[in-house]
């Protein structure tokens, strides 16, 4: 480690210490879903019940499947110890901290050289995500760890072509399929991803197909292990809420909010009398796929839509969430009082007493901007033909899979997994930029 490391790791900690300070002064570091992770560490560390509800309540086959274990596991770690959430944030600063010198390290490879630590500390300081969610109860920032680490693997499969690093993706895929759900769907794109490889590195093609389906039998047994606890074969039991959580998101747009709230409440009471775990589930989810067949064309332009607004979602309600401007309660059931609903109810006249009510504005137009700056980098990076085509078509898969997966539901924490990545790539398209325009015109 140079003075070079030293200098941008001493930066990235004291950023980090700094939004600790004020988790500590806000004291909002849980989520709507935080409460069913620390449930489960909670149940597996007195019983070893894997189960995310409140074990006071009766035992719901929901519950049994609606958080995947590994944070619940590494809060139930600290839990051992202490059940002290500080405790829990301080270790995810650490993380943060960890995942983001690691990314710096593997961008390396594509070109990244420290005399630009600058402007990766300048996207880095412009994304309060990263640091809102090292110290929320949250698995995010342990998701990210995996997803890097799987990307790190490629790119080392991608220097060297050796089986090793297949095998070290196919784990880090698995262990961030076991934090959330969003990445099971992804052992598919897995497989002909390490397919490609093996085929362009002339590697022997069983070797690799035997560690790359490490992945899909994971699913296949934890499926059989949800099949004994529930008698349903499945992966996460948010697959068939989501099913109808995401139509609610749609009709909310084109019918107007309260159209949303009783679509919601209609199918979520037609799915609380059907007695059998199995049938619900089912229903839930045939009942998506009906709804997807008779509003494909609209819903898939809504869902797409959407999904690329995350590249650019500067995340203002997850930083007044933080801050405690804002609450849950108001976010999900008040007025809409967002930007877009003032510009629609009063227009530019009314923006000035939007401001005024909305102090984080100046911060969130600050990230918006570097968003902007990030996205045009990003393009540049997949346009830039001096970075290996397999390269630049790994980075664009794994971004474009997490901003699909995002789908309506416009929240940072969904893009965290892959923000590194996105900087990354976008600091290295930067860096090419202004190499280039400093070359000298040929004469």
């Amino acid at each position: 480690m140079d003075k070079k490391d030293k200098i941008f790791l001493g930066i990235i900690a004291l950023v980090h210490l700094l939004f600790f300070l004020l988790a500590c002064r806000f004291t909002r570091i849980y989520m709507g879903d935080s409460m069913e992770y620390i449930y489960e560490a909670v149940n597996i560390k007195s019983h070893f019940f894997f189960y995310s509800g409140n074990p006071a309540m009766p035992i719901s086959p929901e519950y049994m499947t609606q958080r995947q274990p590994f944070y619940p596991l590494f809060l139930m770690g600290v839990y051992l110890f202490a059940i002290n959430n500080w405790v829990v944030l301080a270790l995810q600063n650490l993380i943060s901290i960890f995942n983001i010198y690691y990314a710096r390290k593997v961008f390396g490879v594509f070109g990244y050289q420290k005399k630009y630590d600058w402007l990766l500390l300048l996207f880095l300081a412009a994304y309060p995500a990263q640091f809102i969610n090292a110290n929320t109860i949250a698995p995010d920032i342990l998701l990210q760890t995996f997803t890097l680490l799987y990307f790190g693997n490629f790119v080392a499969l991608f220097g060297e072509g050796r089986v090793k690093y297949i095998g070290r993706m196919s784990f880090a895929l698995v262990a961030g399929m076991m934090v959330k759900p969003v990445l099971y769907p992804f052992v598919v794109v897995h497989i002909a991803l390490i397919i490609v490889a093996a085929v362009y590195f002339k590697m022997k093609v069983k070797q690799a197909l035997v560690a790359a389906v490490v992945p899909l039998c994971a699913v296949l047994l934890y499926c059989s292990w949800n099949y004994e606890r529930t008698g349903k074969f499945h992966f996460s039991s948010n697959q068939s809420f989501n099913a109808i959580f995401y139509y609610a998101n749609y009709f909310g747009k084109t019918s107007g909010r309260d159209s949303a709230v009783h679509f919601l409440t209609v199918e979520r009471e037609k799915i609380a009398t059907i007695p059998v775990y199995k049938d619900r589930y089912d229903y839930a989810n045939h009942r998506g796929i009906q709804l997807l067949r008779e509003n494909f064309a609209p819903y898939m332009n809504f869902h797409l839509s959407n999904s690329a607004r995350m590249l650019l979602e500067p995340g203002k309600a997850e930083l007044d969430l933080f801050t405690g401007r804002l609450t849950y309660g108001g976010l999900y059931h008040g007025p809409d009082n967002g930007f877009f609903a003032t510009l629609k109810a009063k227009g530019w006249l009314g923006m000035g007493d939007y401001m005024r009510n909305n102090p984080s504005m100046p911060v969130v137009l600050v990230v918006l901007l570097f968003n902007f700056l990030r996205l045009f980098g990003l393009v540049i990076f997949f346009f830039n033909r001096n970075i290996h085509w397999l390269g630049r078509l790994f980075v664009f898969i794994l971004v474009s899979y997490f901003v699909v997966a995002a789908g309506p539901i416009g929240n940072t924490r969904y893009f965290l997994p892959v923000s590194l990545v996105a900087i990354g790539a976008s600091v290295i398209g930067n860096i090419w930029l202004l190499s280039w325009r400093k070359k000298p015109a040929n004469t």
